[in-house]
């Protein structure tokens, strides 16, 4: 990131760890639904193809 006026070097570390861990907060609420999507896209393909 580029060096701006006012921006603090260990409140931006802050701030990207914190938004690393939302992500991977998400990420780990949405496995469950993994099987699901993948059993969904099988019968949107198997039902576009002839």
């Amino acid at each position: 990131m580029a060096r701006v006026a006012g921006r603090n070097l260990a409140m931006s570390w802050f701030v990207g760890i914190v938004c690393a861990v939302v992500v991977g907060v998400l990420v780990w609420l949405a496995l469950p639904l993994l099987p699901v999507l993948a059993e969904l896209a099988g019968e949107v393909l198997r039902n576009a193809l002839p």
